[in-house]
């Protein structure tokens, strides 16, 4: 399978639509992904079209791991997983962004990745859900900075 274009007018992440922002500044935003097996499962977007971390010159870089990292640290403390999956793989949309997702080791898939088959049906029932304003406020918290944005 083709990867989609590179063209910034018909990637999915720099059209951005449907999404629920949890937060976001100048240079990246964190979407909730809202998937019913993987409560918690959040994407970190780069708000510009670069396909690799390696375009980002070393301050953008710092940027997003104090972003990504913070959400992470979110997770953890809101969630307790027994683990937390940062995955960029950016194969079918060659846009820059990063996947947080949560992990229990009585989900859907564990230990495998989430993209694998299936080794048993439905969510942990240790995965703690929260409404998508309690991580925002918890998002807000821990990365502030000027132009972040509450769930709205």
């Amino acid at each position: 399978m083709p990867l989609r274009s590179n063209r910034p007018d018909s990637c999915p992440l720099c059209l951005g639509s449907e999404e629920e922002v949890l937060w976001r500044d100048g240079r990246c935003r964190v979407i909730d992904v809202r998937h019913a097996d993987y409560p918690g499962y959040l994407r970190v977007i780069w708000n510009e079209h670069v396909a690799e971390m390696t375009d980002l010159d070393a301050d953008d870089c710092a940027h997003l791991w104090r972003v990504l990292l913070g959400t992470e640290r979110v997770l953890r403390r809101l969630m307790s997983p027994d683990k937390v999956n940062l995955a960029s793989l950016g194969n079918m949309v060659p846009h820059l962004h990063w996947h947080v997702i949560p992990r229990y080791r009585d989900d859907a898939h564990f230990p495998d990745a989430i993209w694998a088959p299936p080794r048993r049906r439905g969510p942990s029932p240790h995965a703690v859900v929260h409404p998508p304003a309690t991580l925002a406020a918890a998002l807000r918290a821990e990365l502030g900075g000027s132009g972040a944005t509450a769930f709205a």
